[in-house]
């Protein structure tokens, strides 16, 4: 850290006391840490793991948490992590980076790409920038762990499983964390994002939205494909129910209510001349708001079993709601907190202005508190590098990601060195803004 990358001036005054000079005592340690981020994060992006097989990748943040001084306890719902370092009177603050990757083939052509496959052949690779989350998560622990001094209160450093499946903090949850581990004072989490490095940004309110994962399945009358008078086809019939799911967003809801509606998969027959029994649709379902997604789900079974009926299948179609994730909604006074922390310590520059995104997450069960709701706060890091913004086509942020890699591409290439110090900061600048003040003894 130096001055010329972070200008005191450039913020105005400080809402947080004393935040600059505890984070420049913290931060101190950061450049002895790196190298061991960025071997974590090599080492991560060359042998991701799936969700729910995420058992080296836990092994390493808990061995490294464990060397740091963290209470460390493993296998927390599925291959989650929990570690604590209690540091005297004062709020607990939970860190959560996610650890699994998706089932995709690497096309950046990094010299250390992903060339993890399945047992069954199927590429790996973490295309949505968990390593960096993971391994900035483990690089805010460390120089917490180096600088005790400087804050006062309880870090617990969550290394949470199974988020692409919507499936790992519920877990968690359920295995007891907050139960075993005490219910934290405010939950803090970052997310990769094609914005230029060096770039953070913050949305009050809804920050990303709810999702359902829905299966339908239709059913027919098969036949030979050269006598399809004698059949139910369930092919035309589910081409017809994703046509008319379309006009649930464009027909059904307000211009003013935010909803996509996406079918990703459609499986039917297994030849060109025979005209099958069944049909399967999975769908995504993205809305801001639970009521708008209730009245969408509604409206999928509605028309499902309308077009199953209109087409005479022979049994009504099984319409299955597989999981849903709740609508990622920032905490005003902790987002507040932490946008302010930021711009303190990058400068205002550094900030860009929030948009709703349609992707989900399930950060968002970390907000359900056994006793009362538990403020969460998320933002996103910019990792694209310098060069590749200013040369992507577009006047606006917005115009500009169009044409960049972003989540779940497979080339999606984090701008490494600036990606990884500027996750540390951000995560540790914003625990500290959470944290109480310490005092003038050494660090340890």
């Amino acid at each position: 850290m130096n001055d010329a990358a972070h200008p005191q001036s450039a913020a105005g005054p400080s809402t947080v006391s004393g935040l600059q000079a505890r984070a420049r005592r913290v931060l101190a340690h950061l450049d002895a840490v790196l190298p061991d981020v960025d071997a974590l994060y090599l080492d991560l992006h060359e042998h991701p793991e799936l969700s729910g097989q995420e058992a080296r990748t836990a092994a390493q943040v808990a061995r490294r948490l464990e060397a740091e001084g963290y209470e460390v306890s493993r296998d927390v719902g599925g291959h989650g992590v929990v570690g604590l370092l209690r540091n005297g009177d004062g709020p607990t603050v939970l860190l959560r980076g996610d650890m699994d990757a998706l089932p995709v083939e690497e096309k950046t052509g990094l010299p250390y790409a992903s060339r993890a496959r399945t047992e069954d052949g199927a590429p790996v690779m973490h295309a949505c920038g968990h390593d960096v989350h993971t391994a900035c998560l483990v690089g805010a622990a460390a120089v917490l762990a180096r600088s005790r001094g400087a804050w006062r209160g309880t870090v617990m450093v969550v290394g949470q499983p199974a988020e692409e499946t919507l499936q790992g903090a519920k877990a968690m949850l359920d295995a007891g964390l907050y139960s075993r581990f005490g219910t934290p004072d405010a939950v803090l989490g970052q997310h990769t994002a094609p914005l230029p490095v060096g770039t953070f940004m913050h949305r009050e309110g809804v920050t990303m939205m709810g999702s359902a994962h829905v299966r339908i399945r239709l059913f027919g009358r098969g036949a030979h494909g050269a006598q399809p008078e004698l059949s139910v086809d369930p092919v035309v019939l589910g081409a017809s129910v994703v046509l008319r799911l379309q006009t649930i967003v464009s027909r059904e809801l307000s211009p003013l209510e935010s909803a996509v509606v996406t079918v990703g998969h459609f499986q039917a027959g297994s030849r060109a001349n025979v005209i099958p029994e069944e049909a399967l649709l999975e769908l995504t379902v993205r809305t801001e708001d639970d009521a708008v997604q209730a009245r969408v789900l509604a409206a999928i079974e509605r028309i499902a079993k309308g077009e199953a009926a209109a087409a005479g299948a022979p049994a009504p179609p099984q319409v299955e709601v597989v999981n849903r994730g709740p609508v990622n909604r920032n905490d005003p006074e902790l987002l507040r907190r932490v946008r302010d922390a930021h711009a303190e310590w990058f400068g205002r520059d550094a900030l860009v202005p929030g948009v709703l995104v349609t992707a989900s997450e399930d950060f968002p069960f970390f907000a359900r508190g056994p006793e009362h709701p538990v403020p969460t706060a998320y933002w996103y890091l910019g990792i694209t590098p310098r060069k590749t913004w200013e040369e992507a086509p577009g006047a606006t942020p917005q115009e500009k990601m169009a044409h960049l890699p972003g989540p779940h591409s497979s080339r999606y290439a984090p701008d490494r060195a600036g990606s990884l110090r500027g996750g540390c900061e951000s995560l540790t600048v914003a625990a500290l803004a959470c944290l109480h003040g310490g005092d003038a003894s050494p660090d340890h």
